[in-house]
């Protein structure tokens, strides 16, 4: 028996409403305030709960590990996060719907002149914790240590960090305000960014999200959706072929 969209609306939201996490720490995916969150990823669980005769209701966290955090512990139904498998051990992700880029920032008189060059012993580099590139760092470097903070600018300034890591775009433009650092190319990595819910859902509900957003890449949603909030459309995951 097929399954419809009534009975993918009481698997995805079994209290009648799609609770969404939002995190408005990353500044490319959300905007605005807790109380009237915008964005990318708002618009999204507004397209998905309309697919399925749902009302929306949006909790909004200042971090990806508390939003992560009250996806796995109930408190929300949807979650808007980059693909990790860290995460992956308790939440199922969609197709991804946008990429963007980790990148280092340093000193202007740092000796490093790419960011392939980071990775060695006795350097620290300053993260936001829990984020994706904190999560990807320290599963990735050998020698270099990661130093975890509320936000990774903060620490690398408040400890005299050799690096910060972070989002190209809030980082570039910190940087473009602060002539005593540069950026180092090229990008340490893509973040996937997807749409997560836990594990405990059917096969159906996980398929239903991934084929949404393939659609909407599709169609040119997300991409007039990130031009709407300030962001650039080119961030749009490719569309599958």
């Amino acid at each position: 028996m097929a399954c419809t969209n009534a009975d993918l609306a009481r698997d995805l939201a079994p209290t009648g409403v799609l609770r969404a996490s939002i995190n408005l720490g990353n500044p490319v995916l959300a905007q605005g305030t807790p109380e009237l969150p915008s964005g990318i990823t708002v618009e999204l669980a507004h397209e998905i709960a309309a697919r399925l005769n749902l009302s929306v209701e949006f909790v909004c966290f200042d971090a990806a590990r508390k939003s992560y955090a009250a996806m796995v512990e109930g408190q929300a139904d949807l979650c808007f996060l980059a693909v990790d498998p860290a995460r992956e051990a308790e939440v199922t992700f969609s197709t991804p719907y946008v990429h963007i880029e980790g990148v280092y920032a340093v000193p202007v008189n740092s000796a490093f002149a790419s960011a392939d060059e980071v990775d060695r012993d006795e350097i620290r580099i300053g993260v936001k914790k829990g984020s994706a590139y904190d999560l990807y760092l320290a599963r990735t470097l050998r020698h270099a240590t990661v130093v975890r903070g509320d936000e990774g600018v903060d620490v690398f300034h408040a400890e005299g960090l050799d690096v910060a890591a972070g989002i190209r775009q809030p980082l570039s433009s910190h940087v473009a305000q602060r002539p005593d650092l540069r950026l180092l190319e090229p990008a340490f990595m893509t973040i996937r960014q997807a749409i997560g819910t836990t594990k405990t859902r059917g096969t159906e509900t996980t398929r239903f999200l991934s084929e949404t957003v393939a659609e909407l890449l599709a169609s040119g949603f997300v991409a007039q959706a990130l031009r709407r909030s300030g962001q650039e459309p080119t961030l749009a995951a490719p569309a599958a072929t």
